[in-house]
């Protein structure tokens, strides 16, 4: 899957847990929402008031640099929530996918799946500089992410969520972990399952924050065996739909142009909707892990591409209780860790 490292554990900062529904008024981290914002429970660790007091203003510098970047270039959305996703599949949600090579540090930037591949690394930076600015060394580079991608999500048109925050930063990245828990674009259904099981997320995860493609490009590296060796029979992929199959080939030639794009969702790839859903069940997802939602016939994730595709707000409720699930995964807290000051090395 291309899609952010997208879309669970959480541990309470001492004894109690609540439930949290729509923002406390005056209070920044509903900011932006279509409507109500979607409220879940939370218990241990992690909650959307960490920085009622420290920080106040926290999501308001986000939100502020995150228009402007996405103002300036809509695929940037795209790019943060994926870098989320690749963040949070190693390690936990750690902000480990910042960190720079150095003496200690192998960085997960050269992994397989997001060398030459993830972006949107100086948008966290002048998020985190002008954090640093108002706020010193409060704000985490790991709760910046999610901070990120809840806000594209919701100026790309997507639902607002309540955001358990109070992550902490990992001292440590894992290469390793890079190249061999982020799903790949031609994973099977059951690479799919597995992958997201081990992270403790579950079908309705999986199809949701595969959702996530509505928004965002693919490089034809990405699909290009789909079109012309899809079984190793030199021969293309029978599920996609042949008008869509053309056009493919058109922008991905057999050999060469492997940076070429096309949008994963090609009816509206900067507007966060369910049309991702649409074009699956139309034979038109781009990637392998897209198209397998509908053919690898599992469980019940069939009917849930079905349902995303008819209710849209249904899909947005989902959407919102997976990314919340996905950004739990392994969080460092309380002395775990740190707030690094550079998002880049450890302090």
């Amino acid at each position: 899957m291309a899609v952010f490292k997208l879309i669970p554990c959480l541990v309470l900062f001492a004894l109690f847990s609540f439930d949290v529904g729509v923002a406390h008024p005056g209070f920044g981290f509903g900011w932006g929402s279509n409507g109500p914002s979607i409220g879940r429970t939370f218990s241990s660790g992690l909650f959307p008031q960490f920085y009622q007091f420290s920080c106040p203003q926290a999501d308001e510098i986000v939100m502020t640099v995150l228009e402007k970047a996405i103002a300036r270039n809509p695929r940037m959305a795209a790019s943060l929530l994926r870098l989320h996703f690749h963040d949070c599949f190693v390690q936990g949600c750690d902000a480990s996918i910042l960190l720079d090579d150095s003496a200690t540090i192998r960085s997960e930037k050269n992994a397989g799946p997001n060398k030459n591949s993830i972006k949107g690394f100086e948008v966290i930076d002048e998020i985190k500089a002008k954090l640093e600015q108002v706020c010193p060394q409060i704000v985490s580079c790991a709760d910046i992410l999610a901070l990120a991608a809840r806000g594209s999500t919701i100026l790309s048109g997507g639902p607002s969520w309540e955001l358990p925050l109070g992550r902490r930063d990992s001292t440590t990245a894992s290469l390793n972990g890079a190249n061999t828990n982020i799903p790949a674009p031609n994973s099977t259904i059951q690479n799919l399952l597995t992958m997201f099981q081990r992270k403790g997320l579950n079908q309705e995860d999986l199809v949701s924050l595969s959702g996530g493609h509505t928004i965002g490009v693919a490089r034809c590296t990405t699909f290009k065996q789909r079109l012309y060796n899809q079984n190793g029979n030199n021969q293309p992929d029978e599920t996609l739909e042949r008008s869509y199959y053309y056009g493919l080939r058109s922008i991905c030639p057999p050999t060469g142009g492997d940076n070429n794009i096309s949008p994963l969702d090609l009816a509206s790839p900067a507007r966060f909707d369910n049309t991702y859903f649409k074009l699956i069940l139309w034979g038109k997802g781009l990637l392998t892990s897209d198209q397998v939602l509908l053919t690898g016939n599992a469980g019940n994730i069939v009917e849930l591409v079905k349902a995303y595709a008819e209710d849209e707000s249904l899909f947005f409720e989902q959407f919102a209780k997976s990314m919340v699930n996905m950004g739990n995964i392994q969080p460092l807290t309380g002395i775990s860790g740190e707030i690094r000051k550079n998002c880049h090395v450890i302090n």
